[in-house]
């Protein structure tokens, strides 16, 4: 998602046919939404790499 100085913003939306871009603001908070929840479960850099690192010291 982009957000510009002069207020408007866009995003894409992607699914399993493609990907396209979206303007309406109501679809706009919905992805800003769901980034969002996306975000707050994401693990912060140092913990992703330690994962990995996990993950493959046990293959």
């Amino acid at each position: 998602m982009l957000k510009f100085q002069d207020g408007t913003a866009v995003g894409r939306a992607d699914d399993e046919f493609g990907s396209r871009p979206v303007t309406d603001p109501r679809q706009l908070r919905i992805l800003e939404l769901r980034y969002g929840i996306i975000r707050a479960e994401a693990l912060s850099a140092r913990e992703s790499l330690a994962f990995i690192e996990q993950v493959l010291g046990d293959t």
